[in-house]
């Protein structure tokens, strides 16, 4: 119990360990993710920057020709590296008023009428990002204090053609002093030292009309429109702000690898807690066995001293047995002794020989087997245990033949003869009268033979084939069930098998292998 409780807790703290490293690797891919997400937003502002630049740089008197303008913002688009700007990730540009109207584009074409793209600033779709960034686009402050941003004016003659509130924009025609380049030049500068009076609290325009301080001061080329006309092309084309389409594939390429690299992680931490788990597993099994083994080992040890203490009390319970045995025939062989009496003491001496039999083949199966090899010639030694039960073959009249090649074999030969005798004597007492017994030796191969002994009886049931070699398992009237068990452990002491198999066509085959043969 209190191994499982361990057990218990070692796998749980394995978990936790496994559950730690998961929502640490999980929180360390989204702040990567997060990380990129921010670098694209920097990139972002850096070409919004840059761009702001370039708008600048192309602005005259507070305004910039679209038709200038965009293929500036095209060869930003399409340049895939730049010396000024990393621009292989841009893929739109749009130029935004203060009505969020686009004014001016290059690229990718953007979907303005999403609300969470101007209310949050930013859409991240699959392939790209849609960014919005309010930066300075070239508003210049005058010395009244006012602003003045900077107008995309379309091409010329779309100006003057465009039309408002129902009538298209006239222009007027210039006055006399405005016909030559110097004297618009000189108008120009006059309007500049008209600018620079703080002082004043209202001034007039080219016509006559009452400018109020503060309201953004019109380039000299638009003095041909009115207040109104003029109002209504800054609310349209005044810039405002810029969205940029920039693309998400550096993005997806750092995540992408990090989401690997933290899948890896993941996995050798999920093989390395399956790992000190399947460990602690088997250390806990080793251990269980362990302890298995050292107490099979005091049993083992018990049993031994219990076989050698019924050993000891069979072979002291033996010469009781002889003793009894030698009265009996001592009273059958007396003169005076009635026949009622001298049959009785035959009886006595019979059942006694029979419990002597049993004790000399339990004190043989407890015995100790020390093998000692020596070169036998296997067929001399069939031979001897054939004659030794000449008795038995005669009785039963049963003939024994002796067949195979005349092999020398490593063994030790008064067990090698023990299991010969006890395999034959089995083989007898399974045989009819006027039975066959066949007794065979062949090689295998260079080092190795066999031996069989073959009877023609009524053979072993096949599920009995494993339980005759157990002890006091027997098939016969008369047996113990020791002689199979005998020789069953002289032949695991050689380091030899035995097998019970049917003989066909009637009868059994106890075969013997692995007899290692004599150099």
């Amino acid at each position: 119990m209190e191994l499982t409780r361990r057990s218990v807790f070692v796998y749980a703290v394995l978990a936790a360990v496994w559950l730690l490293v998961v929502g640490w690797q999980i929180q360390e891919h989204h702040r990567v993710k997060e990380a990129a997400r921010t670098d694209l937003r920097n990139r972002s502002k850096d070409i919004a920057k840059t761009v702001s630049a370039f708008i600048r740089g192309l602005r005259f008197r507070g305004a910039v020709l679209q038709e200038r303008l965009e293929p500036v913002l095209t060869e930003l688009v399409n340049a895939r590296t730049n010396e000024l700007i990393n621009s292989s990730e841009l893929m739109g540009i749009t130029l935004l008023n203060a009505a969020g109207e686009p004014i001016a584009r290059a690229g990718a074409p953007i979907d303005l009428e999403q609300k969470d793209l101007l209310q949050e600033g930013e859409r991240w779709g699959r392939r790209s990002v849609t960014l919005v960034n309010p930066v300075d686009l070239g508003a210049t402050l005058t010395a009244e204090g006012v602003t003045n941003p900077t107008v995309v004016l379309p091409p010329f003659h779309d100006l003057t053609n465009n039309t408002r509130e129902g009538r298209p924009f006239q222009r007027r025609p210039p006055r006399p002093a405005e016909a030559d380049s110097s004297n618009w030049v000189a108008g120009s500068n006059a309007n500049a030292e008209i600018s620079s009076q703080t002082n004043t609290s209202s001034t007039r325009d080219r016509e006559g009309n009452r400018r109020e301080e503060g309201r953004p001061r019109r380039p000299p080329w638009l003095r041909w429109m009115s207040e109104k006309e003029y109002q209504s092309l800054l609310e349209e084309r005044a810039l405002h702000g810029l969205v940029l389409t920039m693309s998400m594939e550096t993005f997806q390429a750092a995540t992408t690898h990090d989401f690997w690299l933290r899948s890896i992680i993941i996995i050798l931490a999920t093989i390395s807690v399956l790992g000190s788990g399947l460990a602690w597993s088997n250390l806990a099994k080793t251990s269980e066995l362990q302890i298995r083994l050292v107490r099979a080992s005091e049993l083992n040890t018990h049993l031994r001293e219990m076989n050698l203490a019924a050993a000891g009390l069979a072979h002291e319970t033996r010469n009781p047995l002889n003793i009894i045995r030698g009265l009996a025939q001592m009273i059958s062989k007396r003169e005076d002794a009635p026949s009622e009496i001298r049959e009785k003491t035959r009886g006595i001496i019979d059942e006694t020989d029979k419990v002597t039999a049993q004790l000399n083949e339990f004190i043989n199966y407890s015995r100790p087997r020390e093998v000692r090899r020596s070169p036998l010639a296997l067929a001399s030694v069939i031979q001897e245990v054939v004659r030794a039960l000449n008795y038995d073959l005669e009785e039963k009249h049963i003939r024994v033949e002796v067949k195979g090649e005349p092999l020398t074999i490593e063994a030790d030969e008064q067990l090698l003869r023990q299991a010969l005798f006890n395999l034959l004597l089995n083989a007898v007492q399974a045989a009819d009268n006027s039975g066959e017994i066949e007794v065979l030796a062949l090689k295998r191969n260079a080092s190795e033979a066999a031996l069989e002994v073959r009877d023609n009886g009524p053979g072993v049931a096949l599920d009995q084939r494993t339980e005759i070699f157990k002890p006091y398992f027997t098939t016969q009237k008369t047996g113990t069930g020791l002689g199979l068990a005998v020789v069953q452990q002289i032949v695991l002491a050689h380091g030899w098998e035995i097998e019970c198999v049917p003989n066909e066509p009637r009868g059994a085959v106890f075969r013997i292998t692995h007899l290692k043969l004599a150099a």
